[in-house]
């Protein structure tokens, strides 16, 4: 007969390889760690990446960014960035504006509603950080983020 520990032991998840443990650990702590992040960017009716555009412009300002510019620098990449700017030029949280010398680049720049709103919702993110990572001491986010950092770096240009 087996018993109430065997039974657990065998409904564990097996895994293809170590890789693949690795892989699926950190697609499930992205997805637990997500839901806290989007509930903030609900609350200011964003998403993840409108907000990673608007940070972006933030730290450039006072220049403008070139659109191709912005899309590489993003986290993630945007399928439709054009949309994107759509939705946030909307809301009057950006502005575009074509170069005089080349008109088919398109500059974006951080509106003054942009910057409120990043004033507004930076309290917010930063509590949710906490929420999210600060139960690990800072070694431990440290080596965290040196292994995230040489996992990534094989497939940053990609």
């Amino acid at each position: 007969m087996n018993t109430s520990n065997e039974l657990q032991i065998d409904r564990r998840p097996k895994f293809d390889s170590l890789q693949q443990e690795a892989f699926l650990e950190l697609w499930r702590s992205y997805d637990c760690l997500k839901a806290e992040e989007d509930l903030v960017f609900g609350e200011f009716a964003i998403s993840s990446q409108q907000y990673n555009a608007l940070r972006l412009l933030k730290a450039a300002a006072p220049d403008a960014m070139a659109v191709s510019a912005l899309g590489q620098r993003m986290i993630t990449r945007a399928p439709d960035m054009t949309r994107m700017l759509d939705r946030l030029e909307d809301r009057n949280l950006i502005a575009r504006v074509r170069r005089d010398d080349n008109r088919r680049v398109v500059e974006v720049t951080l509106t003054d509603a942009g910057k409120t709103l990043l004033q507004e919702i930076a309290e917010p993110i930063k509590a949710c950080h906490q929420r999210q990572l600060g139960h690990l001491p800072d070694s431990q986010l440290k080596q965290l983020i040196q292994l995230l950092q040489a996992a990534r770096r094989p497939h940053e240009n990609e």
